[in-house]
């Protein structure tokens, strides 16, 4: 049986909660990487921020469906989901547009495991942790590699 931690990358490109979103951008480009964890001062994974996550800034804004009832205005949709969208979409740093929490596994995690997780949750990414300490990265190609052996 496989496990993470022979599948994963153990040197993690990583940036900070308080990295700009373009340094982000530069830094996934440049590494042909599609995720990048983000730790807080105390080195601890708080989140992910992915390829989906900086497209999300140049998408059309999905304005909540609202109902005109008697007089009062009936959001039909979250406001919550309107707030976050908005920061989202306007955030400057790494911590306005990452994703959390964030899917992790630990290094015992079986490869099986790891591809359902990638393939029910539509993640192309998954960060190795033991507690929140991060011990490494597997991605989609780390799985195909593995299957190519």
């Amino acid at each position: 049986m496989v496990l993470a931690k022979e599948l994963m990358t153990p040197e993690v490109i990583t940036v900070a909660e308080d990295t700009p979103v373009s340094e982000a951008a530069r830094l996934m480009t440049e590494k042909h990487i599609s995720g990048l964890p983000v730790l807080n001062p105390r080195q601890e994974l708080v989140g992910i921020v992915c390829e989906s996550d900086i497209i999300d800034q140049s998408k059309q804004l999905h304005l909540p469906t609202v109902l005109n009832l008697m007089g009062n205005i009936v959001f039909l949709e979250s406001s919550r989901k309107l707030e976050k969208e908005l920061k989202k979409m306007a955030g400057l740093l790494c911590r306005d547009i990452m994703s959390a929490p964030v899917l992790t596994v630990t290094p015992e995690a079986p490869m099986e495991q790891i591809a359902t997780l990638m393939a029910e949750q539509h993640v192309h990414s998954i960060p190795v942790v033991e507690g929140k300490t991060l011990k490494g990265i597997i991605g989609k190609k780390d799985l195909v590699r593995a299957l190519a052996r």
